[in-house]
């Protein structure tokens, strides 16, 4: 049991990477407060998970409303008696659009789910964890968060933000035993394709981006991320800070 005792936070968890993270943890002993819209898909995950070590409690909340937000980091604390693990996992994708191209609307959605929120809920996760004498903080980010021609402008540049985001937490809070990295994912078998603003595409966008893909050797699993997030969250990996670790199966080691 890598995470026995330990109480965690994951949003985006109805489905995909969120969901294998939240199933993983639990499996591995920690108890977790499961965070997306779908309640309905947030149930089967706590029915699945129910014979586990670990408890899974399903909280629905928009991640993009800062209150609700704040509410989630209260319901592990109250629920569990502690907070020891943050993961933000909740992501959109844009439409593939080149900057000329880029909406207003498409835009702000993508920068309220992927930057805002997590900006809201590690604000409030670090103030807590200063109080109790430390924690853990884990950002999905993306591998294009680490390189520009694997989606639109928008999504990129939101994933960018994340790695700063990761990146500068890491350094601001290393002396008080707060530690924040991110994996970045390359192509993995989500929902995040289905997501509204890839329904339609900019297929002049998405032939430029598509020339990477050739180069993809293989599509990864949500459960191999979440193996990666339960190493970051146990204590095997007191020593990593400040890393954004690119798991893609080789894809951008050309």
């Amino acid at each position: 049991m890598r995470l026995k005792g330990k109480t965690a936070v994951v949003t985006g968890a109805s489905s995909g990477m969120g969901r294998d993270i939240a199933y993983y943890f639990a499996k591995e002993g920690a108890n977790v407060v499961a965070v997306a819209r779908r309640a309905e898909r947030l149930k089967e995950l706590v029915d699945q998970t129910k014979d586990f070590e670990g408890k899974v409690v399903a909280f629905s909340a928009d991640i993009t409303d800062s209150a609700k937000v704040n509410e989630m980091i209260d319901e592990a604390v109250n629920r569990f008696g502690k907070l020891d693990i943050l993961v933000n996992n909740a992501g959109i994708m844009d439409d593939m659009s080149a900057v000329g191209d880029v909406k207003d609307e498409m835009y702000d959605k993508v920068f309220d789910v992927n930057v805002k929120s997590v900006v809201y809920s590690m604000r409030k996760a670090v103030k807590y964890f200063e109080e109790v004498g430390g924690g853990n903080i884990i950002n999905i980010a993306s591998i294009g968060g680490l390189y520009g021609g694997v989606a639109g402008a928008v999504y990129t540049a939101s994933k960018h933000a994340v790695v700063g985001l990761t990146k500068n937490t890491a350094f601001m809070y290393a002396l008080k035993n707060i530690r924040c990295n991110a994996i970045c994912p390359g192509a993995i078998a989500t929902e995040i394709a289905s997501s509204e603003f890839m329904k339609n595409i900019n297929m002049e966008g998405a032939k430029r981006t598509g020339i990477g893909l050739a180069l993809n050797p293989r599509t990864g699993q949500g459960s191999e991320i979440a193996q990666v997030a339960v190493f970051l969250a146990s204590d095997e990996s007191s020593f990593v800070n400040g890393q954004c670790i690119a798991v893609d199966g080789g894809w951008r080691a050309y």
